[in-house]
């Protein structure tokens, strides 16, 4: 539904109307979250959002009383911004005239790096307690500054503070407040630090943090995989390559390839969390500064292993998001092929797995439907996180040095491609605690595709055949089972012996897709024995009883 709004006066307040809804008036200091709401009456609506009289809006918005903060907002993905007068902003003093209300709408980045928060005041109060130490401001303004970050910490956990689109982004909004509090010390903490500076350090700190979460979600995926596999040990499936039946393997040994994948994606993530452990905080907007800072302190005091060297690139640096971003394009990838693997599986034709109802969805025409469906959207949304790596990409190709505003659209791709990876790793992990293999249908399906004839190719050499001999020789005992429509182990000894004397009775326990298992036994391999120890590697390390 449409809704048109119209000023009252400078933005004191403004009506509502919509088609089929009486009229509600948000005064000043109405909150609207963006995001999906409602708004009067309880329906929901297009609005616009109106600064000094002027429609500047067209997001959909909901008012009420309250506002997410914390967890709530985390949980959320929301914003309440409020609707006030304008001020002054705290960069405007050589400018004589406001943005317009389709500038400032354009250029705000609250709605989302609001998320930056708790690290922006980390790195407020690092750069305070340095700034005091080195005799910039006094230990009186210092801690007047901790206090009041202190405040506007609880105000945002409790849903109390105003996140003002008027003041373009976190680190304004932060300020901003910050002055109102505690006046003239408040004025002191921007002293040798730029928004450049300022949102890089936040934003290697969200990181940090992110990839810890991350971390952990991939090792409880791991240990789902891994028990899955400790609860059908023993199972043959068939392997396949090109689609096409190819060799017997253990089930255990595909569930670990899996673990193994995200093994690497775990060292792909520590390794860009360790180069990423810099602090830019203190190069202001390129140059550095000329006062007696002390960017040692602030990259330790904050968790950093050290200053960056090169202040133009400290300012400039994205590499860290595009490795981060890679990394969970590469988590996707894997994600995905296990998703295609376990929906193909979950299929009449081929019936190996069944998903309990609980990671199960239906039809809405169907009735019969039980559908892998968390699978596919897994599936699915790896291009979305590779969409957000090449969104990243195009942001900094060509970019001059140092800083460009194009920077901010670093960050929606950012969060997406951490809340979109870590709800993938979290859905995959409860959908691996919900599946059954039938191991029966799997156990008929085993004789089709003469999955043994790579072990009678390893008979013949074994009998001094030289392999590429002994494939050949096994090409023509797989074509006269092909003719007689029976597996290679039902054809008899004198078959055998037509096609090439060296065959011997011996033949028949390399035959079969358990005596296949059995006669595995290279370091890696599908055999009891190599699985078993791959099994008892996993479970020690992720601490599986």
């Amino acid at each position: 539904m449409a809704m048109e709004c119209f000023g009252l006066g400078s933005c004191s307040a403004f009506v509502a109307v919509a088609a089929g809804a009486s009229a509600c008036e948000l005064g000043k200091g109405s909150r609207l979250r963006v995001g999906f709401g409602r708004v009067c009456g309880g329906k929901e609506m297009d609005m616009k959002l109106c600064w000094d009289g002027n429609c500047v809006g067209g997001a959909v918005v909901r008012a009420g009383k309250g506002g997410v903060g914390g967890a709530a907002a985390a949980a959320s993905g929301e914003v309440d911004l409020v609707l006030k007068e304008k001020e002054a902003k705290l960069w405007g003093g050589r400018f004589e005239e406001s943005v317009t209300p389709a500038v400032e709408k354009f250029g705000q980045s609250v709605s989302y790096d609001w998320k930056l928060y708790k690290h922006d005041l980390m790195g407020s109060r690092a750069h305070a307690n340095m700034l005091a130490k080195q005799g910039i401001i006094s230990e009186e303004e210092r801690d007047a500054i901790v206090k009041g970050l202190d405040e506007i910490e609880k105000r945002i956990e409790s849903g109390k503070f105003d996140w003002r689109a008027d003041r373009e982004d976190v680190h304004m909004n932060v300020e901003a407040a910050l002055i109102d509090l505690v006046g003239e010390p408040a004025k002191k903490l921007h002293t040798a630090r730029s928004r450049n500076d300022q949102v890089v350090t936040d934003v290697r700190l969200w990181c940090r943090d992110a990839i810890n979460v991350t971390v952990e979600l991939i090792i409880l995926l791991q240990v789902a995989l891994v028990k899955l596999g400790l609860r059908n040990e023993g199972l043959i499936v068939p392997g396949y390559t090109h689609l096409q039946r190819a060799q017997p393997l253990l089930l255990q040994h595909v569930l670990l390839a899996f673990v193994e994948q995200l093994e690497r994606d775990i060292g792909r993530l520590r390794d860009c969390q360790e180069r990423l452990n810099f602090s830019p905080l203190g190069s202001c907007a390129l140059a550095g500064t000329g006062l007696p800072i002390d960017r040692f302190q602030t990259a330790h005091s904050l968790g950093f292993t050290a200053p960056l060297r090169n202040s133009v690139d400290a300012v400039s640096d994205r590499d860290f998001l595009i490795e981060l971003l890679s990394a969970n394009s590469i988590i996707a990838i894997h994600l995905s092929r296990l998703a295609e693997d376990w929906v193909l599986w979950a299929s009449e034709e081929f019936g190996f797995l069944t998903p309990s109802d609980k990671v199960s969805t239906g039809s809405s025409i169907m009735p019969q439907k039980k559908n892998p469906d968390p699978m596919e959207l897994v599936r699915g949304k790896s291009g979305r996180v590779i969409g957000n790596l090449t969104t990243l990409l195009m942001v900094c190709k060509g970019l001059p040095m140092a800083y460009n505003r194009d920077l901010q659209e670093d960050k929606e791709p950012l969060f997406d491609s951490m809340e979109t990876i870590q709800t993938v790793l979290e859905v995959t992990a409860e959908f691996a605690q919900n599946v059954t293999y039938n191991k029966e249908r799997i156990a008929r399906s085993l004789p089709a595709g003469y999955l043994d004839a790579t072990t009678l190719a390893d008979y013949l050499v074994y009998k001094g055949i030289p392999f590429r001999t002994g494939h050949e020789i096994v090409g023509k005992a797989v074509a006269c089972g092909v003719s007689k429509k029976v597996e290679l182990a039902q054809l008899s000894l004198d078959e055998f012996k037509s096609i090439h004397p060296v065959f011997e009775e011996d033949v028949y326990s390399y035959l079969g897709v358990e005596n296949c298992i059995k006669k595995f036994r290279s370091f890696g391999s599908t055999g009891a024995e190599p699985v078993s120890q791959q099994m008892h590697f996993w479970c020690e390390k992720l601490g599986i009883v």
